[in-house]
């Protein structure tokens, strides 16, 4: 199980993060946003929420709070058509929860993990 959620206080440790999983990204962020978790679950904060759980995550401790949004390009997803990006939501310099998403349409989005297709 996680004991503490990995830190992410500078960008280095940020793109650190994404890179020790396999991932190139461009290391300046492509969006820095501040992000409100909503207080009231609906179906697509639990669908979203369903996918941090999968990954040891979950989004409701921080219902009601305003967290960082650091969004990546990444440069090595197998395959790609269109740009994808690594999205990771931040609480207090910890990595809380976020995503991978394949922009091409069609395309998923999924955990933080390589996903070996076969």
């Amino acid at each position: 199980s996680m004991t503490t959620a990995p830190a992410a206080d500078t960008n280095d440790a940020r793109v650190k993060f994404l890179t020790d999983l396999g991932w190139e990204v461009t290391t300046s962020p492509a969006e820095a946003s501040e992000v409100r978790i909503p207080r009231e679950a609906d179906e697509v904060f639990d669908r979203y929420n369903a996918l941090q759980k999968s990954q040891g995550y979950d989004l409701t401790k921080y219902a009601g709070k305003k967290v960082m949004r650091y969004v990546y390009q990444i440069n090595n997803f197998p395959d790609a058509k269109e740009p994808v990006y690594a999205t990771l939501l931040v609480y207090k310099d910890r990595i809380i929860g976020g995503d991978i998403t394949d922009t091409t349409p069609g395309g998923k989005v999924q955990g933080f993990g390589m996903r070996d297709e076969g």
